[in-house]
């Protein structure tokens, strides 16, 4: 039997759990039904555990493009900072680690939805996901960098980053057929998120704590840390994956920072460096 594509499993645990929630069973069972479930759907895909550990293709994600802004700051705009960041990284790892495919989603200013985003990735079998943002909390002086993981939000202003880059796909045509349902401003549509991405979050993690460890102490930027939450783009793909955000444009200051060439190297590189050292220690297991 084949396995079940991404696009199935969502949709048969989905609809087992509305079922199973209008079935009067122990809170217990109900749990347990779900979770074994889940198991066995999740472990159906020969695509989710590769036997070697090799990280040898990577795709770099820059985050929105085309009629899609992203964040503002005064005279700034998310998708070209992601861009340029995106554009630089893939650079620094071609040039220094030349056994590494770089794959990146977009390389212009156009449009992608996240599940073309993902589907690239996932296509080319990446070994690791890297997805580049910019902040914006407009009327704060909040500042710093964030890397998340996919997971279930643990506190509120998680959720408002998550409810900001999944509306995106209201953008898309035929988005609730796309997306199974999915609206990316109803907390109950985060449930399915924490029985996906189990397998790679170890991984994820490990990233995105060298990736914030080299903001901080060598870039000297404000590490806000590793978060979780669910990011439909990290939701949908098949390896390791975290979504950076650089920075606040709402922060003037931070702003000047990421708008500018200097400013723009330092996270590419810090983020490269952090790269380099996963992939090390990752191929050591060998």
């Amino acid at each position: 039997m084949l396995p079940l594509s991404f696009s199935k499993k969502f949709t048969i645990l989905r609809k087992v759990i509305a079922n199973t929630l209008n079935i009067e069973l122990p809170v217990r069972n109900i749990g347990l039904t779900i979770l074994l479930l889940a198991i066995t759907l999740l472990n159906s895909s020969s695509t989710l555990i590769k036997p070697e550990f090799k990280v040898d293709v990577v795709v770099i994600d820059a985050g929105h493009g085309g009629h899609d802004p992203g964040t503002k700051g005064k005279a700034t705009k998310e998708k070209d900072v992601a861009l340029k960041i995106a554009l630089l990284l893939g650079e620094y790892i071609e040039k220094n680690l030349p056994d590494v495919k770089v794959i990146y989603t977009r390389k212009t200013d156009k449009y992608l939805a996240l599940d073309e985003r993902a589907n690239i990735a996932n296509k080319a079998k990446a070994d690791l996901f890297i997805c580049i943002h910019a902040n914006s909390l407009p009327g704060s002086k909040a500042y710093g960098t964030e890397t998340f993981v996919m997971g279930m939000h643990k506190d509120n202003s998680n959720f408002e980053v998550a409810k900001r880059e999944n509306s995106v796909i209201l953008m898309d045509e035929n988005h609730a057929e796309r997306y199974e349902g999915f609206d990316p401003a109803s907390p109950e549509s985060y449930i399915l998120f924490s029985l996906t991405q189990s397998a790679y979050q170890e991984s994820s993690l490990l990233f995105a704590q060298k990736v914030e460890q080299q903001f901080k102490s060598r870039v000297g930027r404000l590490s806000r840390g590793v978060k979780q939450a669910g990011f439909v783009v990290l939701w949908r793909t098949t390896m390791p994956s975290v979504l950076i955000e650089t920075g606040f444009l709402s922060n003037e200051s931070e702003e000047q920072f990421l708008a500018g060439d200097e400013g723009q190297k330092l996270i590419a590189s810090g983020i490269y460096r952090a790269f380099k050292e996963y992939k090390s220690e990752v191929e050591s297991i060998n």
